[in-house]
């Protein structure tokens, strides 16, 4: 039931309050709401302004900054535009004083040209006058040279009178006299002039000896194209010919030589220009012939492996002949066309045991000049290697194997002119080019190097011994030494000692120059007094 007391006291005490009290508070807490509201408002607008200060003053900064920065810009743009200026200026001073310089000079040559133009008018001058007196003089000279003629003519008229001789019999017996006279001097001009050169050969051996052995041998291009197979009955060219010639025309195509059946019993003839080519064909040839089998399919077959073991032999053919020349150095594609010329023969001499030869040859020669024996057994040994290849380009084999070896790392002038210049096509630069030339000849007709024909053989003694008999006063004249000495036997009556030199040295140069002909050819004349008494 509780105390009676605290439950009478709770309403009296909320009713005290009253409705007033109620009203007073709520006022009061509006009152306290508003001036809290104004207070923030206030606060807020106080912030603002705060921070609208600190804006400003931000701004104020920024703009300072800003302002000192462009102050910098300007300034340093300033400067630059300053020191540009200035470099212009200079550069435009310099050019200035170029222009000046140039001017000055332009004047100079001007007033130059001027002057040489003065000097060149007063010379056109001088000329002129010149020219005048000449053409007076020469006017004078005409009538005096017709009152000389018409002179000349008289005493001739007077002499012809005296004399009783005609007009061309003097004038005959003039011509020969003088004629005579000429000849015996030129006779005794030429034994002095080789005289002196005999005495003065100690001094010049070296250059004296360079030109005597530059006489060389012509080269000839009818080598033999024609190789000749054995077959063991005529059957077996039906075989080779094949059905509707099949067999001989995968032959043709497969080696590139030209295959002659004819009517020639137990042979086939193999045609080619190229050797290589030619030594692949007879070698497949002969093959196939051995082994009886004979379609094109084993042709080809057989052709490409003789093909590919002639390469290699072409190789090793070119490292055997650089060692036994005892040279190195040399790229492959050298060494390859070296060895190309096993095949290729000149008059039936072999072409690469023809350069051996001339290697050595050559070093013999320079080192008795004291000249550099390596470097002319090198120019020997590949002087003749265009002939590898120059029935594949145009032109002549010195000029296609001193390109050859220029191309394939021949760098030493000497062997590429010793290379293009050893049958004279193109000037001599060194001395080895002249030595190579001898060696040249000297290895090419030498007894048993080439062949020559019978009907060659003795049209070259007749012509020789028919230029020595068109000179006056030769009695008789015989080739001997297989055509390497010509004997002139003259007349002692007509012809003197002095004039047997010169009869000497003109039919020399006359075989020089219309005979083709290998080495040298020496000239001896001979003139012989007899004197012949009777005793009674």
């Amino acid at each position: 039931m509780g105390d009676p007391g605290i439950l009478s006291w709770t309403p009296v005490t909320l009713g005290a309050i009253g409705v007033d009290g109620i009203l007073l508070a709520l006022g009061a807490f509006f009152v306290g709401a508003i001036g809290a509201i104004l207070f923030v408002k206030w606060f807020n607008a106080k912030t603002e302004a705060n921070a609208h200060a600190k804006a400003d003053v931000i701004k104020a900064d920024a703009r300072r900054a800003a302002d000192a920065e462009a102050q910098t810009i300007r300034l340093e743009a300033e400067r630059e535009a300053a020191s540009r200026r200035e470099k212009i200026e200079a550069e435009f001073e310099e050019a200035r004083s170029e222009i000046r310089d140039t001017e000055r000079r332009v004047a100079k040559r001007d007033d130059a040209l001027q002057r040489r133009e003065d000097a060149i008018a007063r010379k056109e001058d001088q000329i002129e006058r010149d020219r005048d007196r000449l053409r007076e003089k020469q006017e004078a000279a005409e009538v005096r040279e017709a009152e000389a003629a018409e002179l000349v003519e008289q005493q001739r008229e007077a002499l012809h009178q005296v004399s009783g001789l005609s007009r061309e019999a003097a004038t005959e017996k003039l011509l020969a006299r003088i004629e005579e006279e000429t000849r015996h001097e030129a006779a005794k001009l030429t034994r002095r002039i080789v005289e002196e050169a005999a005495d003065d050969a100690h001094n010049k051996a070296t250059e004296i000896t360079l030109q005597a052995i530059q006489r060389y041998a012509n080269e000839s291009t009818s080598e033999a194209t024609v190789r000749s197979v054995a077959i063991p009955s005529d059957d077996m060219k039906g075989r080779i010919i094949g059905r509707e010639g099949r067999n001989i025309r995968a032959f043709e195509k497969a080696t590139g030589a030209d295959i002659i059946v004819d009517d020639t019993p137990g042979v086939i003839v193999v045609s080619c220009f190229d050797k290589v080519r030619q030594a692949v064909a007879v070698e497949s040839l002969e093959r196939l012939i051995a082994d009886g089998r004979m379609h094109p399919t084993r042709i080809e077959e057989v052709v490409e492996k003789v093909r590919k073991e002639t390469e290699e032999r072409i190789r090793q053919f070119g490292k055997d002949a650089a060692l036994e020349a005892n040279l190195k150095g040399f790229s492959p594609q050298i060494i390859e066309a070296m060895g190309k010329l096993k095949y290729r023969t000149s008059y039936g001499q072999n072409v690469l045991k023809h350069s051996i030869e001339v290697a050595y040859l050559s070093q013999i020669i320079a080192e008795q000049l004291d000249l550099d024996g390596r470097l002319a057994r090198r120019c020997g040994f590949l002087h003749d290697i265009g002939k590898a290849m120059d029935h594949e380009m145009e032109g002549g084999h010195p000029k296609i194997g001193m390109d050859f070896a220029r191309q394939h790392g021949e760098k030493e002038e000497a062997v590429l002119n010793a290379i293009g210049g050893h049958h004279a096509d193109i000037p001599s630069t060194t001395f080895y080019t002249p030595i190579v030339m001898a060696a040249d000849a000297v290895s090419s007709a030498r007894p048993g190097a080439r062949r020559e024909s019978m009907e060659r053989y003795v049209q070259r003694l007749n012509e020789l011994q028919d230029i020595a008999l068109g000179f006056k006063g030769v009695n008789e004249a015989h080739a001997i030494q297989a055509g390497r000495e010509v004997r002139v036997m003259i007349d002692a009556d007509r012809v003197s000692d002095d004039e047997a030199f010169l009869i000497a040295h003109e039919i020399a140069k006359r075989v020089s120059e219309e005979l083709t002909f290998p080495g040298e050819i020496r000239v001896t004349v001979l003139r012989e007094t007899r004197a012949i008494e009777y005793a009674r």
